[in-house]
């Protein structure tokens, strides 16, 4: 079979040299050629030899009688004046048919109708590259794209060789076939606009559909593909800006955007000249230039902060969306919240001023015109900030002194902005090695505000909640065994608090996996079921039982909590569920 094939191929060759006879001369005649009969392009034959060098070194390479660029080369070679014959010799010799042995295994797993596809390599993009010279789509290739296992081998591929055309082309018909939602993160579909628009239409589509858990499990791999490149960052950012001008859904499409902007940011992308480019900035030429120079360096400066200040305090402000960009308020959380942050106290003013202005200020817009600027909360947020960052970034203050002023931070703290603020600086303080091991009180009085800001605002649960994981897992081998338990009860307290404020299923969706990974003590386990059995009580939701109820039913943790009596809260929980949720089980 590859003699034949190779025959074939040897036989083409000749019958284009054939056809092309009139244009590089008789053949025959260059079989005696001395190298000097060529002129027409080569200064001298030195030039026409280090040609003919560069294509033998291709025409030696395996199976370069496959390659599309064959006939080129060869075109080249004889017009330096090479040997036909050679040519022919060493195509032959290095013609060791990969692309037909891939091709005929492929014919055999079809007729032994296997179910186990082999992931093919290089070289079945090889093959598959020269049968695309064809104008139309193979029909093959067609009833290929219809089954899912030969989708996810094109996806597979198209990862590991992103510059195929072929996998480009055979990406965009898979698009065509209406399959775009599968391929969201093959970065092959981000070089076609046609195909990226597509995914892109579908991705935010079931963004917006699925709610908030939806949102964080799907929005990594969504801001992963946006931010492929500057283009599709570009592309994706103008579309969702121009979506988050609509009333319905506006606000939501405009939350994605910020959330791609922030996976940027952390990943050490500067796409702050588009972010300001898409916004209201370019009517603003001076508040643009002091805002692309603070978020390019990621750092606030008091010349920069009085140029906004003094726009932000005139009678004819900018729009405050100009100054709601994350990143930047951000930075006024570091400024303004962060142990041991410098601020120059002659401009601490303009800091807290911008900052209560992003934050509290309400406009109302008609026809691109804004007709009214309600800033009745500007002076009570001003100050809830300055007094709290008077609080926790004042050295002298220990944990004795803010108990007395616990009062006044939880007033503060009904702020939504202070409340951000308090939560980045509990988060800082208490990731200080050394903080629990100088705590003497049973809950230190930084978690104790984690409580009040989980009471107050429900947008902070999620990072509230992350928080506490974060401090539960950490080692804190400056503790003993006894204390490293304590501590960690007292986390489990805040978690318990956070599920009696309505955050529920994250919560215990995070014990479940504790357990399941066995990389928590036991006791602990218990503890928190213990607690949790407090404060619920029925009706409970499908969702809630179904992973609550095997961590009570697991023997470790139910078989040591029971109570012997007339009241087990284990049993009552568990006959409860199964009375009611029989189908479950």
């Amino acid at each position: 079979v590859f003699c034949k094939q190779s025959r074939f191929w040897i036989k083409e060759i000749r019958l284009s040299l054939a056809m092309n006879e009139e244009y590089y001369g008789n053949i025959g005649e260059w079989e005696g050629h001395d190298g000097n009969m060529v002129e027409d392009g080569y200064a001298d034959a030195e030039a026409d030899g280090k040609v003919q060098e560069e294509c033998l070194q291709k025409f030696s390479s395996r199976d370069y009688i496959m390659e599309p660029t064959v006939f080129n080369t060869l075109k080249t070679y004889f017009q330096a004046g090479g040997s036909p014959e050679h040519v022919i010799q060493l195509l032959s010799e290095n013609y060791s048919a990969v692309a037909q042995t891939v091709n005929l295994l492929a014919e055999w797993l079809i007729q032994m109708e296997e179910k186990v596809f082999c992931y093919l390599q290089l070289d079945f993009i090889r093959l598959m590259s020269l049968m695309f010279i064809s104008v139309q789509t193979p029909a093959w290739l067609e009833q290929m794209i219809a089954h899912t296992t030969w989708r996810d081998l094109f996806y597979k591929l198209a990862e590991a060789h992103p510059d195929c055309l072929m996998l480009n082309f055979t990406v965009k018909l898979i698009s065509d076939a209406g399959y775009q939602g599968e391929i969201t993160s093959v970065s092959t579909a981000c070089q076609q606009l046609e195909v990226f628009s597509r995914v892109l239409r579908t991705s935010l589509a079931t963004l917006l559909d699925g709610g908030e858990q939806n949102l964080e499990k799907n929005l990594p791999e969504f801001a992963k593909m946006v931010c492929h490149g500057e283009h599709t960052y570009l592309f994706a950012q103008a579309m969702m800006s121009i979506l988050a001008q609509e009333e319905q859904g506006g606000s939501a499409m405009r939350r994605i955007g910020q959330e791609v902007q922030k996976y940027a940011h952390e990943r050490g992308h500067d796409a702050s000249q588009i972010t300001l480019a898409l916004g209201t900035a370019a009517a603003y030429p001076r508040a643009c230039q002091a805002l692309g120079a603070m978020l390019s360096k990621g750092a606030l400066n008091p010349a920069d902060i009085t140029v906004l200040f003094k726009m932000f305090s005139s009678m004819d402000p900018p729009p405050v969306e100009l100054i709601r960009v994350p990143a930047f308020l951000d930075l006024f959380m570091q400024s303004l919240f962060k142990p041991g942050a410098k601020i120059n106290q002659d401009h601490k003013h303009k800091y807290i001023h911008i900052l209560a202005y992003a934050a509290s200020v309400v406009e109302t817009w008609k026809k691109n015109k804004r007709v009214n600027i309600n800033k009745d909360e500007l002076k009570s947020t001003s100050k809830a900030i300055e007094t709290v960052h008077n609080l926790c970034c004042n050295e002298n203050k220990g944990a004795t002194e803010l108990v007395a002023e616990l009062s006044t931070l939880y007033q503060c703290i009904r702020f939504p902005v202070v409340a951000m603020g308090v939560l980045k600086w509990v988060d800082w303080t208490v990731s200080e090695p050394r903080y629990f091991q100088l705590q003497t009180d049973h809950t230190p009085v930084h978690l104790a505000l984690l409580d009040e800001i989980s009471t107050c605002h429900q947008l902070l649960h999620p990072q509230v909640l992350q928080l506490l994981i974060k401090l539960f897992e950490t080692e804190h081998s400056q503790l003993d065994v006894m204390e490293q338990l304590e501590l960690k009860k007292t986390l489990l307290d805040r978690m318990v608090h956070l599920l009696s404020r309505g955050y529920v299923l994250p919560v215990v969706s995070y014990i479940r996996k504790c357990l399941e990974k066995l990389n928590t003590d036991i006791s602990l386990i218990r503890y928190f079921v213990t607690e949790v059995l407090d404060v619920i009580t029925p009706p409970y939701t499908s969702d809630f039982v179904q992973l609550f109820l095997p961590i009570l039913e697991n023997d470790s943790i139910a078989g040591t909590i029971r109570t012997e009596g007339e009241h087990d809260p284990v049993a009552e929980f568990i006959a409860h569920c199964k009375s009611n949720f029989i189908m479950m089980n």
